[in-house]
């Protein structure tokens, strides 16, 4: 389960309510133009096991996510071309044999042109180069869906692109039709899942987000060395030898009971603080290993480079993407509310700021705010928990040494 959890607009801070007040509009154009892209009747279920009510016509998309339309019109179109039979076994055993499977290379003809024509168009949603390769996957909803399938039982047909709050999962038959299906209940009915690879999608939309930050001037480089390499600052000539960072040991998050139709969590934190150059910086931090809410993980990850921060204070942002974020449109809210504050000589908390600078529309499914941990130290040896406890993070001071 996804440990996901929906953002509260809190009271910001005196001084970053203040620097937020400035006009977006001017914040907007003074920002440098983005480099790259923006962007039939009712069936009775054979499931009674489950609450289930059919339905006719049923989308269950979010209006104007286009990741979740091109999530349901491959879920529709794979759930009709399960009638024929040999295609049908060939999905199971595949399905059967690995935990994800990349859905287009189960499909032939016409199927896979709409499979393709799907895959395009999420990745264009979310602002990533075409050759990210394919994105949509293949999974049962639940593992207890095993027996059932190994044992003949038609499946149907459902698409991960389902808000949190939603009482029901839309689900499809092999004629077409649709169903309602209980979001907190698991089904007895084996469903597959049509979703999107979220590690590939977030791997690549990271790199996406850190260049435009960089394009936005949010990721000012460390300190240079002079001409004859004498006068630099004590942080850089550490550096000659190596430099601090602030390690992650352990990381634990919080259940919040979300659909069953949801899969691995893809979470990522964002770093800031201010740059070398006075400037506020940001930087992304891919945490592939946190899939589940109520698991300890010890990944010994780097979180913080304190070589790129004047201070020796930093604040961090957990978010997870759940499929629809467009990283060109992230960067550019970001750095709209981020360029507006200035370093005034004493170090300001910006958790307020990132959280300000995102649109309330964008919270329905994604990305979602996790937790955020104010000014992190330089100097942190243990247990910080989140700002809203919903989750915990044992960090440590770690010198990486220069080979």
């Amino acid at each position: 389960m996804r440990p996901r959890h929906r953002r509260r607009r809190g009271a910001v801070t005196a001084v970053a309510a203040t620097l937020l007040a400035l006009s977006s509009a001017q914040a907007v154009s003074a920002l440098p133009a983005s480099a790259g892209p923006a962007t039939s009747g009712p069936a009775t279920p054979a499931a009674p096991a489950s609450p289930v009510s059919a339905v006719s016509g049923v989308s269950g998309v979010t209006p104007g996510s286009a990741v979740p339309a091109a999530e349901e019109d491959a879920a529709r179109a794979l759930a009709r071309s399960l009638a024929d039979p040999v295609r049908r076994e060939r999905v199971r055993e595949a399905v059967l044999a690995s935990g994800e499977v990349p859905l287009t290379a189960l499909a032939r003809g016409g199927l896979k042109s709409v499979l393709a024509a799907a895959d395009q168009r999420i990745a264009a949603a979310k602002g990533l180069d075409a050759g990210v390769g394919p994105l949509l996957r293949l999974r049962l909803g639940d593992a207890s869906m095993r027996g059932t399938l190994g044992a003949g039982t038609a499946p149907w047909v459902a698409a991960a692109g389902v808000d949190d709050d939603a009482p029901t999962v839309v689900a499809y038959d092999s004629r077409g039709r649709a169903h309602r299906l209980d979001a907190r209940h698991v089904p007895s009915r084996p469903v597959y899942v049509v979703d999107i690879d979220g590690s590939r999608a977030l791997a690549a939309g990271l790199g996406v987000l850190d260049a435009q930050l960089r394009h936005y001037g949010l990721a000012s480089a460390a300190p240079a060395p002079t001409r004859d390499g004498a006068a630099r600052a004590p942080r850089a000539r550490a550096a000659t030898a190596g430099f601090w960072t602030t390690r992650v040991t352990a990381v634990e998050l919080a259940d919040d009971e979300e659909p069953w139709i949801k899969g691995d969590a893809e979470i990522y934190t964002l770093v800031t603080g201010f740059g070398q150059d006075g400037k506020v910086r940001v930087d992304p931090v891919d945490m592939p290993y946190l899939d589940n809410d109520g698991t300890v993980y010890r990944p010994g990850q780097i979180l913080v480079n304190w070589s790129y921060y004047k201070y020796d204070l930093a604040d961090a942002v957990m978010m997870e993407d759940d499929g629809s974020t467009n990283y060109h449109d992230l960067a550019k809210a970001i750095a709209t509310a981020l360029l507006t504050i200035t370093d005034h000589g004493a170090y300001i908390p910006l958790v307020d700021a990132v959280l300000d600078a995102i649109p309330d529309d964008w919270w329905t499914d994604d990305p979602d705010y996790v937790d955020s941990w104010y000014t992190l130290s330089r100097t942190d040896d243990g247990t910080r928990h989140g700002a809203r406890g919903n989750g915990w993070m044992t960090l440590e001071p770690y010198f990486v040494r220069e080979s």
